[in-house]
């Protein structure tokens, strides 16, 4: 498969799982622990698709999302919304800001998997 994936997460079980999972199924995957300077590393390394946390230290995950979205070259940039809250506003929040599809935590492989490969298909 060879495409690129940024996951902007900060809680070091995650991002070793979701790692692991998507290396394994073919997939280049990048991370970065912190909101302050997402944006920046998202321009520099120009990935397929993005996997955002919402709760980051320095900014927030729609923080982030809305500054991609405001940038035309990220506009269309697909991203996957992670949070452990998964109450209706934080999905309304998540869809103002821009975000491809939601996510809540705990999820499973699979529901990782499947939404990754969606949204690389669709972009």
């Amino acid at each position: 498969m060879g495409k690129k994936v940024l996951l902007i997460e900060d809680e070091p079980n995650i991002i070793e799982a979701i790692s692991f999972i998507l290396s394994r199924d073919g997939w280049d995957v990048a991370t970065h622990s912190n909101g302050h300077d997402a944006v920046d590393v998202v321009r520099t390394k120009s990935p397929d698709m993005v996997i955002l946390d919402v709760m980051l230290p320095g900014k927030s995950g729609y923080e982030i999302l809305r500054e991609l979205r405001e940038d035309t070259s990220m506009r269309d940039l697909p991203v996957l919304m992670l949070t452990a809250r998964g109450q209706s506003k934080d999905r309304e929040m998540a869809e103002r800001a821009g975000a491809s599809r939601f996510m809540t935590k705990p999820f499973s492989n699979a529901e990782v998997l499947d939404a990754v490969r969606d949204l690389v298909l669709q972009s």
